[in-house]
């Protein structure tokens, strides 16, 4: 029998905890990486969510090398870029931010670029991009505001979830929705599956 394989998710995210779930896979490890997310001159948004979803996983990798109880699992990382042409979005912390992110957004269509990135317990690195177009409608002055004061913008790429109220904004999209949302789930079980993680083990629980 082959040995039953920890996953370790570099990230805290609630949304990518609920994708996985949504797949039957519970990370045995939670490890939010604090690396300097600023985008290097002239960096393309795809190369940034590829630079980005890497750097959290080799981040993690480094922390549990020494470890003998972690240093054999799976890791997986990602990083979700939203921008405009080559404009790169920040992930909105102040109400000033998400207010131009929303302005810049509205009436018109922008890219969502996430990054996954996979490392083995072989050490491989394997890694995507998943591009996904989504348009948003015009929105009026009263949906802004309405929507900065539910605050569901903090922290959020390109000021919105497409998962919560955002949703309603969209007017059509072309990729993946859970790309959008933090984790393309497809990409990210073919990676996992094709490493020898057994991705529907779980999916005969009750």
């Amino acid at each position: 029998m082959a040995p039953v394989r920890k996953l370790i998710l570099a990230s805290g995210s609630p949304r990518r905890l609920d994708l996985l779930a949504q797949a039957r896979i519970r990370p045995d490890r939670l490890m939010p990486m604090d690396i300097d997310e600023t985008p290097k001159k002239a960096e393309h948004p795809r190369s940034l969510a590829r630079r980005l979803s890497s750097e959290k996983a080799e981040a993690a990798q480094k922390a549990v090398a020494d470890d003998p109880a972690w240093s054999g699992s799976f890791i997986l990382s990602a990083d979700t870029v939203v921008a405009v042409g080559r404009r790169i979005l920040p992930k909105a912390e102040y109400l000033e931010e998400a207010n131009a992110a929303l302005a810049l957004l509205s009436g018109r269509s922008h890219w969502v670029f996430t990054g996954v990135a996979v490392i083995a317990p072989s050490g491989l690195l394997r890694q995507t991009v998943v591009e996904t177009k989504v348009r948003f409608k015009r929105l009026s002055d009263r949906e802004v505001d309405a929507y900065l004061d539910s605050g569901e913008w903090r922290g959020k790429a390109g000021a919105y979830a497409i998962q919560g109220i955002a949703g309603t904004f969209v007017q059509k999209l072309s990729g993946s929705y859970t790309g959008v949302v933090g984790l393309p789930l497809y990409e990210t079980l073919r990676i996992l599956e094709g490493e020898g993680f057994g991705v529907t083990s779980g999916w005969a629980e009750g």
